[in-house]
């Protein structure tokens, strides 16, 4: 990709106004699955935009990115926690991770969703562990915006 069609979509992306949201959960219908704690096997990405959303998750061996026709306005994070999910978000996707190796994990659910977050995701390697992080960035994001209390 040549760096004018890049910087092209580095616009587009941030007009977009993009909110990420990272959904938790998931059953063991893997072996390798099992070790990981219940409720937090996997985890995926919900996108909005002023149009509408858009979904990223990484099956395995396969990775689904589906534009839902829902309205813009639709509560998806609200959808998913009634189905019994953790949703954590909304945040605003970063930029493009600047690196002189190439990662050494392999591609999971939790680097995808790292990987919408950009440079400023916390390091993960477990869909709980990415749970955590991004609920420490909310919590001190949630304090620091929050008002004063009144006495």
């Amino acid at each position: 990709m040549s760096p004018l069609a890049r910087l092209a979509h580095a616009r587009a992306a941030e007009a977009a106004e993009q909110r990420a949201f990272i959904v938790f959960g998931g059953q063991a219908d893997q072996p390798w699955l099992r070790p990981l704690r219940p409720g937090f096997r996997h985890c995926f990405a919900a996108l909005a935009d002023s149009t509408g959303w858009t979904v990223l998750d990484p099956l395995s061996g396969r990775l689904v990115v589906a534009r839902l026709e829902l309205p813009a306005e639709f509560d998806l994070p609200g959808f998913y926690r009634r189905a019994g999910f953790a949703v954590l978000g909304p945040f605003r996707p970063g930029g493009a991770r600047r690196r002189l190796l190439p990662p050494l994990a392999p591609f999971s659910c939790v680097a995808l969703c790292r990987a919408v977050l950009g440079a400023g995701a916390p390091f993960a390697l477990t869909p709980f562990g990415l749970f955590r992080a991004l609920r420490r960035i909310e919590s001190r994001k949630n304090s620091l915006t929050a008002a004063p209390a009144m006495f």
